[in-house]
Order: C-alpha cells, then sequence, then structure tokens
C-alpha cells in the first residue's frame, strides 16, 4: 500500500509540472519547423540518390555492389556526367571540322573553335544554375521527381512562364529532331566508305532500323557504359585523323586560300557554333545525376578534352588537304584507305548511334508526357509508346542527306537560340530583381566579380550570337544548303558519292549529265 501510495504522488506531481509553461516551450516547437525548411532544401542532394543510390542499395542485398549491373547500368556519379557531355558533344561533327576549317582558314578555324567552346561551356553553367534555382524553389513547395524527368521547357515554365516553356519546347525539341537526323545521315556517309555496293539512303533505311532500338533506354541514367565507349571512340578517331593525315604528307599542288568568300565563311563558322552547342541535353543529364549541384563545371572541363580531340585532328587534316576538302564534307572520303580508317569508321557508327540515343531520349520524355506514359515502369511498354518518334527523323535523314551542309543550317538556326541565346536571356530575367539575387540559390561563380559582370557577359552573348550566329550565320548556311537541294535535289540517292567512270562517249558530256549522283 505504501509504494502505490508513493505512485499515486508521483503522478499528480508529474501532472502538475504539464500545466506550467516553459520560456521554451515555443523554441522547441519552432524548431522541427525549421529543420523541416532545411531538409527540404537539401533534399535537393537526396531526391536522386533516392532514385539511384537506394536502387543500388536495394540490388545490393541480393548482389555485390560490384555486380555487373550496377557498374554497366546504374550511372550518377561526376564522372558518368562528364563521359555523357564530352561523348556527345563531339560526334560526327569531327569528320566536318576539316571541311569547316577550308572555309575559314587556319586561324581563324582554331580561334572560333576556343571561342564557341567557351562560350558553350558558359550557357551551359547558366543551364545548370537554372535547373538548381528551379529544383530548390519545387522542393521547398513539396514537388517530389522521383518518377520524373526534369526537362529544360518545364525549367523556363516554373521560374519564366508558360509562353518560355512554348519558345524553349519549339527550339529544343526542333533541334534534338535535327540533331537526331544527322546522326543517320552521319550513319550512311560512313558505311560508304567500307561498302559503296549500296547507296547512301539504302543504308540511311537500314541505320534508322538499327537506332530504333534506343527506344528501349530507360534514361541518361543508364547510359553509363555506352558513354565511357563512345568517348573513346571518337579519341581514337581523332588521333587517327591527325596522324593519318600526318602520315600522308601534303596532297600535291595542295592550297590553302580560305577564307575566299563571305558565305563560305559564315558556314564554317556556324558549324563550329553547332559543334560546341551540344548542351540541348544538360538537364536531363544533371537530373539523372545523383547529386546535381556539382555539375556546374562539369560541360567546361569536357569541352577542354574536346579541345585536344578536334582541334589536332581538323589542323591536320586541313593541312594535307588543303582546298580539296571545300567538295568533301566528310574528312573519311580523303583519307586514305586501310585498315585503320575501316576501324575509325566503324567506331564511329558505333558512337553515332550512342549519339542518335543521346538526342532522341529527351524527345522520348517529351513524348510520354503527352500521352501520359511517362511515370510507367515497364520498359517495353514505354519502348513500344516511343516507337513514333523515330519515324519523322527516318523520313527527314532521306529527305535531306546533306553531311556537312546540315549541321551549320540546324547550328545557325536552332542552336543559336536553343543553347545560347534563350539560357543567357532566361538567366537574366529570372535574376531581374534584387529579392531574386539574394535568395538565389547559386550565386555568381568565383571568377564573375559581381550580379552585373554576369549580365554584361549575358548580353554580349545574345547579341553576338542573334548578329553573327543566326543573322549572318543563318544567311551564309541557308545560302549553302539551298545550293545543295538545287544541285542534288531532295531524297539524293547517293550525295556527294564518286560518278562510276564512264565510258568514252559519254566522257564530254557537260557537268550537268551527272548531277543525279
Amino acid at each position: 500500500m505504501v509504494h502505490v501510495h508513493l505512485y499515486m504522488q508521483y503522478l499528480k506531481g508529474h501532472h502538475s509540472l504539464t500545466k506550467i509553461h516553459f520560456p521554451w516551450k515555443k523554441m522547441e516547437t519552432m524548431l522541427p519547423q525549421k529543420q523541416a525548411e532545411e531538409a527540404i532544401v537539401t533534399s535537393l542532394n537526396e531526391t536522386e540518390s533516392e532514385v539511384g543510390v537506394k536502387e543500388e542499395e536495394k540490388e545490393s542485398q541480393d548482389h555485390s555492389i560490384f555486380s555487373i549491373k550496377s557498374l554497366l547500368w546504374h550511372g550518377g556519379s561526376v564522372w558518368d556526367a562528364w563521359f555523357s557531355c564530352a561523348s556527345n558533344q563531339v560526334a560526327q561533327v569531327l569528320l566536318t571540322l576539316p571541311y569547316s576549317f577550308s572555309q575559314l582558314g587556319m586561324v581563324s578555324g582554331i580561334v572560333l573553335q576556343i571561342f564557341y567552346g567557351i562560350m558553350g561551356s558558359w550557357t551551359a553553367y547558366l543551364i545548370s544554375v537554372l535547373y538548381v534555382e528551379y529544383r530548390t524553389r519545387k522542393e521547398k513547395e513539396n514537388v517530389s521527381f522521383k518518377n520524373h524527368v526534369i526537362q529544360w521547357f518545364e525549367v523556363l515554365d516554373g521560374l519564366l512562364g508558360p509562353y518560355w516553356k512554348a519558345v524553349g519546347l519549339a527550339f529544343n525539341c526542333t533541334f534534338l529532331l535535327f540533331g537526331s537526323v544527322i546522326q543517320l545521315i552521319a550513319c550512311a556517309s560512313n558505311i560508304y566508305y567500307i561498302n559503296d555496293h549500296l547507296d547512301k539512303r539504302t543504308w540511311t533505311y537500314i541505320f534508322g532500323a538499327c537506332c530504333a532500338t534506343s527506344v528501349f533506354i530507360p534514361s541518361f541514367h543508364n547510359y553509363r557504359i555506352w558513354s565511357f565507349l563512345g568517348l573513346g571512340m571518337t579519341t581514337y578517331t581523332a588521333w587517327y585523323m591527325a596522324i593519318a593525315a600526318l602520315v600522308h604528307g601534303q596532297a600535291e599542288n595542295v592550297t590553302h586560300t580560305g577564307p575566299t568568300k563571305l558565305v563560305l565563311y559564315f558556314t564554317g563558322a556556324t558549324n563550329i557554333l553547332y559543334t560546341f552547342g551540344g548542351h540541348a541535353i544538360t538537364v536531363e543529364i544533371m537530373h539523372a545525376m545523383w547529386k546535381p549541384q556539382k555539375f556546374k563545371y562539369i560541360y567546361l572541363l569536357a569541352t577542354l578534352y574536346v579541345f585536344t580531340l578536334t582541334i589536332p585532328s581538323a589542323a591536320a587534316v586541313y593541312w594535307a588537304f588543303g582546298d580539296e576538302l571545300l567538295n568533301h564534307s566528310n574528312a573519311f572520303s580523303l583519307l586514305p584507305k586501310n585498315r585503320f580508317r575501316d576501324a575509325a569508321v566503324v567506331l564511329m557508327l558505333i558512337h553515332q548511334f550512342i549519339t542518335f540515343g543521346f538526342a532522341c531520349t529527351p524527345l522520348y520524355f517529351v513524348w510520354e508526357k503527352v500521352i501520359g506514359m511517362h511515370d510507367t515502369k515497364s520498359i517495353c511498354l514505354r519502348a513500344l509508346a516511343r516507337l513514333p518518334v523515330v519515324i519523322p527523323i527516318w523520313f527527314l535523314a532521306i529527305i535531306f542527306p546533306f553531311f556537312g551542309p546540315i549541321n551549320s543550317a540546324v547550328g545557325a538556326l536552332l542552336v543559336s537560340f536553343t543553347v545560347y541565346i534563350i539560357p543567357s536571356a532566361a538567366h537574366m530575367l529570372t535574376y531581374r530583381k534584387a529579392s531574386a539575387r539574394q535568395n538565389a540559390a547559386e550565386k555568381p561563380p568565383f571568377f564573375m566579380p559581381s550580379w552585373t559582370a554576369m549580365y554584361v557577359f549575358n548580353a554580349f552573348i545574345v547579341v553576338w550570337v542573334l548578329v553573327v550566329g543566326f543573322g549572318f550565320g543563318g544567311w551564309a548556311s541557308m545560302s549553302n544548303f539551298i545550293k545543295q537541294i538545287d544541285t542534288f535535289g531532295l531524297f539524293a540517292k547517293c550525295y556527294q558519292c564518286k560518278p562510276p567512270t564512264p565510258p568514252p562517249m559519254a566522257a564530254a558530256l557537260p557537268p550537268h549529265a551527272h548531277l543525279h549522283h
């Protein structure tokens, strides 16, 4: 009874304590709210790991952490992003840069590569900043992206409204559509130098069917092994081109007269603009990362590596063949046929399949969102839903098989806006207010002294690309593109193929008699 009495006294005392209002009680209730806000902000670093890292942790219960599947299939690290950027940036355009050097001349070719490479790296940085800003704002609103891939037009919509979304969607999708078309054209152009028993149009049919298999790759998260192999393939090809040109030596009576015409100069300059404008898929690559905030300088580091591929190879081939390149937009057509060249052709074919997937995957995402299949987990169902995207790409590659000139046209009309003008203007408008700058998720980088300096540089990019890239470049590249249509016609069966050796009676025929080739 004594124990019961004491226990009842304890309960009474405890009850009375609960009636006292402690001054720190309010602080205790506020603390969880503050922690929740911090957790929402920091979830930017953790949301992707829920998709990627936790997936791997789940698998590691049944398999080793170094299992084949996780090694080849699950990529979300900084290195994965670097390989994706470098592999995607330099693809078939590597083969057309000597053609651009013949239009620009050696000095202009090298200077413009460095200039547009730095400019492209800056605008890729701006895209990454805007992505982080958009993601941070949405995470504060408790929006989850677990089964949703963020895309560039959604970033524009969230930060600037529906009109910017429409503009971003139109330019981005059109550019990626023609980017995929260019990869198909390049496949046909390259394989022709190994096997010319079939014309280039027939090869386009064949590779269109092969590239359609990219519908089975769910997202950029699953391109780990392909990005690694793709960069290895372009590295081999670039150094093969440089060494083969130096070993070959200068062709007999070689001349280096470029630049000779204004139209050719701006056509070549716009092809280089296109070369370093491969960051239309930046947002999708970032979203595939476990920690997207680490992307900021990845594209610049990828560009610096790409310089070691593009400048030596283009300069060496131009030095060896000079003005002859003006009529050969694909460098393989002039390099001596041997097993090293055949190896380079095969590797570039495989790489173009990978790059086709890179360019097409964002289009697949858009189409999935339109038809309501984006959150479907079945790979086969999603692949089936994606197939209609490949058909117009296949068709356009057959209509416009102009390997080389089409790069410049796409660069002037689409790349100029998609990855240079729109990101620069969007960044200026997003942070136009002092409150937006004060609460920015990402402050100006260490090498930019202030927001004003960023505004000045962004404004310079907008004006430069609008006047030089879109204005002069558009005029020059479209003039050249129309010339190709007039010369070879639409649905050209074999663009820039060597005509068969004519019989003696046909040798005297005028040049227009062979235009069907």
